[in-house]
């Protein structure tokens, strides 16, 4: 499925304060793993652009600050063509990430 560009969509992104992840990484210091922010980011880029990610590669991703329990989230991102995505995760702080994602073309097709 190829994508429609489009304006930046902002959403937030809510972890509970109670995650686990955060029991385990680190306990005297909380932070949440890049895995799970990663994630999150993916689950809500997939819903707001109502598109399946499965086919798709994470191209790159940056990891610039920590997020500790009870930080607010928002998540920026825009199709800067039909098969790239790009996006940027901030806190109060500032940017805790950017990334894209690349779509992958169906089995032969020509480049």
């Amino acid at each position: 499925m190829t994508l429609q560009t489009a304006a930046t969509i902002r959403s937030p992104i809510e972890v509970p304060t109670d995650h686990p992840s955060f029991a385990g990484h680190f306990p005297e210091f909380p932070v949440l793993p890049g895995a799970v922010l990663l994630d999150e980011a993916l689950h809500a880029i997939q819903c707001t652009r109502g598109i399946d990610l499965e086919k798709w590669q994470i191209k790159s991703v940056k990891f610039l600050g920590v997020v500790h329990p009870g930080d607010a989230l928002c998540l920026e991102h825009a199709a800067t063509d039909p098969r790239s995505i790009r996006f940027t995760i901030r806190a109060a702080g500032g940017v805790v990430a950017t990334g894209s994602l690349s779509g992958v073309r169906p089995p032969g097709a020509v480049p």
